[in-house]
């Protein structure tokens, strides 16, 4: 008969899955809480004690540990001397193992949880006789994920519980043990974390934290979703940075550091669906930050699209019940409260660069209209609110905008013009209340005169070139209303 040893701690859907193990034919060998529960539900299952003739010792952190279980999951069936060793020893074949792990994550969860609970809570013999039946999947179903009971029997049932199957399953082991491992890590070593790799699978990479302060990206709460990645890290701060730079309810959409969609409103709702209208398309699998409480009715417009992460300041629980049916999206909770004292440090060859943060900004009231035609009131909240995402945009920088909402963005050209003609293509409108923001001043009136043949009527930019009259002027002949700030926002 084949044998299989069952033990979880989640244990959902285990006596059904025993009871129609043993209709297959499987005897069953068991361990603690999983052991008596299918025990008291009727079935029959042996104590793992009776498969190495050995009581459990110390509290139960000794039970599986041993040669007859392991002997009987790692042999390898295709090697003659492996099976003559298990008979000279009466150990018998081990043909499927079903473990998932103490709860450590949802034990550290808890705020007043201490170091002894935690270590409580550090699974071994679960995690030893999963890789050592996922290393031997070519003759062992190793099964971590509840999910996966109703297809195991259906495939037992159809004998199609073949060796690529078998893979797959092996394949979600190693993940569930990788991430067991990293939540583990991270408790006892909160400043570092071993990061799945870098920018590419090449590369290897880490996240050291130096500050866990709850409105930083560090000190984040994690309330649903894999473990974040490199990438996933770097635009998540580029759109938490951006998103706190508003007072109004506003939404911010970020693609590879840049931001592809912004928008205000409101409320967070009309914030998002304007962030979302302005480029529907870069949206997919970005990274949404949101300075209101996600509700209900948000989570079902969010839960439409692939994101990889949504930062917001709090979930209501209903929004929860929407956004964690996606298994792997990452939700994270993060104060909105902004830290104007941060530095910035960036990597060089032999060093690094230490700035303070580009927190800096210029009010209406200073800035300057330089040109013959004054903004209209529309124009200028389109102003503010183009200045105010440009300096998170990629210099070489150009932003279309209008009151509500980005309407084309230009990133990372070698010049403006490139960035502008980017911006003009990708506006989703045209129209009299949709202006131009520029991150650096014009060098000629090139940029200028894109503008105005595309429609735009109003610019902001900082000013400053030797030639801005130049580009005054060229403003002045297409009736075109510009602004200065007399402040630059490159961003490298």
């Amino acid at each position: 008969m084949k044998k299989a040893i069952l033990s979880v701690s989640d244990k959902t859907g285990i006596v059904e899955f025993a009871q129609s193990l043993v209709k297959e034919g499987y005897t069953l060998y068991s361990t603690g809480g999983t052991f008596r529960q299918i025990k008291d539900a009727g079935v029959t299952v042996h104590s793992v004690s009776e498969l190495t003739q050995f009581e459990e010792i110390m509290d139960g952190r000794v039970k599986t540990l041993h040669p007859a279980v392991h002997g009987g999951i790692l042999a390898d069936r295709h090697k003659p001397e492996h099976l003559e060793q298990l008979k000279a020893q009466n150990i018998d074949l081990i043909d499927m193992v079903v473990v998932n792990l103490y709860p450590f994550k949802e034990t550290v969860a808890n705020p007043d949880v201490t170091e002894i609970d935690a270590i409580e809570n550090i699974d071994i013999g679960g995690p030893t006789m999963l890789r050592a039946a996922a290393k031997n999947f070519k003759h062992v179903t190793t099964i971590v994920h509840p999910s996966d009971y109703e297809e195991v029997i259906a495939r037992i049932q159809n004998d199609t519980l073949d060796e690529a199957y078998r893979k797959s399953l092996m394949i979600k082991v190693f993940q569930h043990t990788y991430e067991y491992d990293q939540a583990i890590v991270q408790f006892f070593n909160p400043n570092s974390e071993t990061l799945r790799y870098g920018e590419n699978p090449q590369q290897s990479a880490e996240f050291i934290r130096t500050s866990n302060a709850k409105h930083t990206l560090a000190g984040a709460k994690q309330l649903h979703g894999k473990q974040l990645s490199y990438n996933n890290i770097k635009d998540a701060d580029a759109a938490l940075n951006l998103v706190k730079k508003f007072e109004s309810a506003a939404a911010v959409a970020v693609k590879h550091m840049n931001p592809c969609g912004v928008g205000v409103g409101n409320s967070i709702e009309e914030a998002y669906r304007h962030a979302y209208e302005a480029d529907s398309q870069s949206i997919f699998g970005g990274i949404v930050a949101l300075n209101r409480p996600v509700t209900g009715v948000l989570a079902e417009a969010l839960h439409e699209i692939f994101l990889e992460v949504i930062i917001a300041p709090s979930f209501e629980r209903e929004a929860l019940e929407v956004l964690q049916k996606k298994k792997n999206i990452r939700l994270l909770e993060v104060d909105m409260t902004e830290d104007l004292d941060e530095q910035e440090f960036v990597s060089v060859s032999g060093g690094y660069l230490v700035q303070d943060k580009d927190h800096f900004d210029v009010k209406k009231e200073d800035m300057k209209v330089v040109t013959d035609v004054k903004p209209t009131d529309k124009q200028w909240e389109a102003l503010l609110l183009g200045w105010k995402v440009v300096k998170a945009v990629k210099s070489n920088a150009i932003v279309l905008a209008n009151d509500h909402q980005t309407v084309g963005v230009g990133a990372g050209q070698m010049n403006r013009v490139g960035s502008a003609e980017i911006a003009i293509e990708r506006a989703i409108e045209m129209n009299d209340n949709v202006v131009l923001a520029s991150d650096g001043f014009f060098p000629m009136d090139d940029t200028v005169e894109t503008a105005a043949k595309a429609g735009v009527k109003a610019i902001i930019q900082p000013g400053g070139s030797i030639k801005d009259q130049d580009s005054i002027d060229m403003a002045n002949r297409y009736g075109i209303a510009m602004v200065t700030t007399g402040m630059r926002h490159f961003k490298h």
